[in-house]
């Protein structure tokens, strides 16, 4: 078992806008005084979060991230036959648990937090049960009593344990996030590029004007992402209440969602179905580094995944002459030169998290 496990992707996008500004335009940042495209990290994790391999692979094990618990309470008592008034009274004390309600949306019927909460399944079905009891008579505990029997510091929720979440009222059940998401950034100079657009009225008679039904614009680009996850083996498992098998396995599904699942903006109109070119996947117990270094100064050349791969892999050879080795184990896939495979690198991963 390796205290850290460290994760470095590069993947080509081709054209795309996957993760839009408040403008609809693809995020962007100045890296080493160049202009660089980005993908925020927060776009990355929901990708993987809800990625087919995450959701089939931990299955059971996957949390909600709502401001609708309410609401799910009171229809659970609805199907019990409930009436209407006491699920929606019953299902408001509950809701309380997860953070203040919304008044606003109060006025209008729903049971909903200001707040977006992160709800493991088994903080939701326990809500549901206490809920099934007051609606048979039983008393609900106080808040107090009622937020210990909910709410969890750990237990089966693979995501929560992976990403964290805040509880502004209940800092005692906040989870300290095992795993950072850089945002990803291209490895080079790119900049945003504009598509005119237009869009035909198909039933506009031949009589009428030539002209389009509508004129816009679109933002996009393209490049070479690098992309930098470190997980935390321990406090993964220590989140999953011990369960250093399912912590694996989530590092595994993890390690596959990161190489396959993309941003899902724009994605009808420019297709970016895309996978990681690159992965090199480190194991120990020596303090993390990123190597986005390596693209401090942009990469230039033809190919510039070959040259992305190259830089990366210089660094951290002169890091580690530099500092001593950053870890005891290294797995890498690089589709250019025909190395390694993402079986293995999952492999590696669950690894790291057990004794192997």
């Amino acid at each position: 078992m390796s205290r850290f496990l460290q994760l470095h992707y590069l993947t080509i996008y081709p054209l795309s806008n996957p993760n839009r500004d408040d403008l609809g335009r693809p995020k962007t940042a100045t890296y080493g005084g160049a202009p660089r495209l980005r993908i925020s990290s927060q776009a990355l994790k929901r990708a993987a979060r809800l990625s087919e391999v995450m959701q089939t692979d931990l299955k059971g094990h996957l949390g909600a991230r709502t401001q609708r618990i309410g609401e799910v309470v009171r229809d659970a008592l609805a199907r019990d036959g409930v009436t209407e008034e006491r699920a929606s009274e019953i299902a408001t004390s509950v809701t309380d648990v997860f953070g203040k309600l919304d008044a606003e949306a109060a006025k209008k019927g729903a049971i909903r937090t200001r707040q977006l909460a992160f709800i493991s399944p088994d903080e939701r079905s326990t809500a549901i049960g206490l809920a099934r009891n007051a609606a048979a008579g039983e008393k609900l505990p106080g808040d107090k009593d009622l937020k210990k029997l909910v709410l969890r510091t750990a237990d089966g929720a693979a995501d929560v344990a992976m990403f964290g979440r805040m509880l502004a009222d209940d800092p005692d059940f906040n989870r300290e996030a095992a795993v950072q998401v850089s945002h990803a950034l291209t490895t080079h100079r790119a900049l945003v590029e504009d598509d005119y657009y237009t869009a035909v009225d198909d039933l506009k008679r031949p009589a009428e004007d030539a002209g389009a039904g509508f004129v816009g614009e679109a933002g996009f680009g393209s490049g070479v992402f690098y992309t930098y996850a470190c997980v935390d083996t321990e406090l993964l498992a220590e989140n999953l209440d011990g369960d250093r098998e399912l912590a694996a396995l989530a590092a595994g599904a993890f390690v596959e969602a990161l190489a396959t699942a993309t941003p899902s903006g724009k994605r009808n109109s420019y297709a970016h179905q895309t996978r990681a070119g690159y992965i090199r996947a480190e194991a120990g117990d020596g303090q993390p580094r990123s190597l986005a270094g390596a693209f401090f100064r942009p990469v230039e050349g033809d190919d510039l995944m070959a040259a992305s791969v190259e830089a990366l892999e210089d660094l951290a050879a002169r890091l580690d002459l530099a500092y001593g080795a950053c870890c005891e184990a290294t797995e890498v896939m690089d589709v250019i030169h025909g190395r390694g495979t993402l079986a293995a690198i999952r492999a590696f991963a669950a690894d790291a998290v057990t004794d192997g």
